[in-house]
């Protein structure tokens, strides 16, 4: 059995954590911040309901920033990213704590102060703590949009939860401003209301925005599905010049995708699509390359973790042809294989102006990342991203991968994770690296079966550039004099190099009775991880 595969099957388990989970720090972080301490007897004592909005919004922070870490350096098994979600929230806890409660009056002070220091261009109450609107509040928070020759082109109500009360008092407000907003940000504001009042909620300020001249609308983060989409057919049927469009994690099916689709009337000025973690799967990407298909000014688009298989990658490959102004793509975590791996190779070569592309557990294997290697070495000459891990790549690949690195002299960023290069690939990699790339900073080979050797010899040369900051070999085989080496190399700048917690030196192949308990404990070992979080005094 191959040891980098079982590496593989390990590293991907402990992140994302489960909604379970997740709903569970929530709870035992209320317990935290409700419990008598020394900061409650100094600072005050937090109701459980406040202290239950704040657990809430530090998981939310906290997540997204262990997740950013996670999608750019993927670490094997997630781990390091669980260790960042702790930290995080255990830090954000103690600034809460040291807060204290916080009186209606603070708070809406706080929001105050921060629209009055947009230059009452931007209206924004996504601040403070994630809580629900009632009519009351909203009527106090609003106020300044209802201020005579008010100039706010900029709403953002993103991460305060209106129910139907405060939508009533909102819609008049809206309406009234339809002449002058183009940018409108309603990501997560129905938060925990149940489904009817949501759409309700979702249908009056669809028709309170009707006919805005929108260039920018970002409705992500709503578990809209096909419902939530036709709540807001008023709107988008109404938009004609929208440049940027965000519908990340609203649970986007094969049918609300089709709507999407339908019901925006022209995307020919459209330059930014964000569809990240939706359950799009391939009938729904075949829609979305539709749209796509539609919009020859797109220059970055996102359709990551969608569950999209090959017909669904074949068709969106094939829509992105007409695309010639893309500068970044991210197509990852999704099913395409080798046959929407070659058909994407198509039509990269056509992306002159491409800088950032990211296929990483894309299935690509060795035929599908050859194909697109090549691709690329006759395009994105000013290529600065490449993020290719998790695609079974083995040495049978690497000179095609090698020969598109070299041509690629404005590299910063290199990603090859989680693949089977082993030493020989690994060492045909840092000979290219070695020659210019200054621009260079982060390479992650981390998972690859590598030893000493090729761990040796790539450190070597990365270490000689001259704006470098990380090197991630974790997760491979390096021998315990290896490991001694790779210190030696980078002693002057020991930041540089990545840690090696889950190298392992003797390079033991995990056998298939730990594979499969990991496979049905992994959630036990993340809450393990977890269920001790402490409240730690800042470093």
């Amino acid at each position: 059995m191959d040891s980098t595969n079982q590496v593989r099957s390990f590293s991907i388990k402990l992140w994302p954590p489960s909604h379970s989970t997740r709903l569970l720090l929530v709870e035992r972080m209320t317990k935290n911040l409700t419990t008598p301490s020394i900061f409650s007897r100094k600072y005050g004592l937090l109701t459980k309901e406040e202290a239950e909005e704040d657990a809430k919004q530090i998981e939310s922070r906290a997540f997204v920033f262990a997740n950013q870490h996670h999608e750019k350096e993927p670490d094997g098994d997630g781990s390091s990213a669980v260790q960042l979600y702790a930290k995080e929230s255990s830090k954000l806890m103690l600034e809460v704590l040291k807060r204290g409660p916080i009186t209606k009056e603070a708070e809406e002070v706080m929001i105050s102060e921060k629209v009055k220091a947009s230059g009452e261009i931007i209206f924004d109450i996504s601040g403070g703590r994630r809580a629900f609107i009632d009519a009351e509040e909203a009527e106090e928070l609003l106020k300044p949009l209802r201020q005579p020759g008010n100039k706010y082109y900029k709403i953002c109500f993103s991460n305060r939860s209106f129910g139907l009360d405060a939508a009533h008092v909102v819609e008049p407000i809206l309406s009234s401003l339809r002449d002058q907003l183009t940018e409108v940000d309603l990501s997560d504001f129905i938060a925990g209301r149940p489904e009817d009042e949501a759409i309700e909620v979702m249908n009056i300020f669809s028709s309170a925005l009707e006919g805005c001249e929108l260039r920018y609308l970002n409705l992500s983060n709503n578990a809209l599905g096909e419902k939530g989409i036709k709540a807001f057919e008023a709107l988008l049927r109404s938009q004609n010049n929208l440049e940027e469009l965000y519908l990340m994690n609203d649970g986007i099916s094969e049918e609300a995708a089709r709507a999407v689709c339908e019901l925006i009337p022209s995307t020919k000025k459209l330059r930014i699509l964000q569809f990240h973690n939706n359950m799009t799967g391939d009938e729904g990407a075949i829609a979305i390359s539709e749209l796509v298909e539609q919009s020859p000014l797109l220059e970055d688009f996102r359709c990551s973790s969608t569950r999209v298989d090959s017909e669904g990658g074949v068709a969106l490959a094939n829509a992105l042809g007409k695309c010639s102004h893309l500068k970044k793509l991210d197509l990852r975590d999704n099913m395409f294989g080798v046959e929407a791996g070659v058909a994407l190779s198509k039509a990269l070569l056509g992306f002159s102006d491409l800088t950032e592309i990211y296929l990483s557990y894309l299935n690509l294997e060795d035929e599908g990342s050859k194909t697109l290697a090549n691709a690329l070495i006759k395009s994105a000459p000013s290529l600065e991203v490449l993020d290719m891990a998790g695609n079974d790549i083995t040495i049978k690949a690497v000179p095609d991968l090698a020969a598109c690195i070299a041509a690629k002299q404005f590299l910063t960023k290199l990603n090859l994770a989680e693949n089977e290069l082993k030493d020989d690939g690994t060492i045909l990699i840092a000979k290219v690296l070695e020659e210019r790339h200054g621009q260079l900073s982060e390479v992650d080979l981390s998972a690859n079966g590598i030893r000493r050797a090729g761990a040796r010899v790539l450190a070597q040369v990365v270490v000689q550039k001259p704006g470098f900051k990380l090197l991630n070999l974790n997760s491979n085989f390096i021998s315990d004099e290896g490991v001694d080496e790779l210190k030696e190399i980078f002693k002057r700048a020991p930041d540089m190099l990545g840690p090696l917690d889950e190298n392992d030196p003797e390079g033991e192949d995990l056998d298939e009775e730990d594979e499969e308990e990991g496979a049905a404990d992994h959630e036990d070992e993340l809450e393990s991880k977890l269920k001790d979080l402490k409240i730690k005094p800042e470093e």
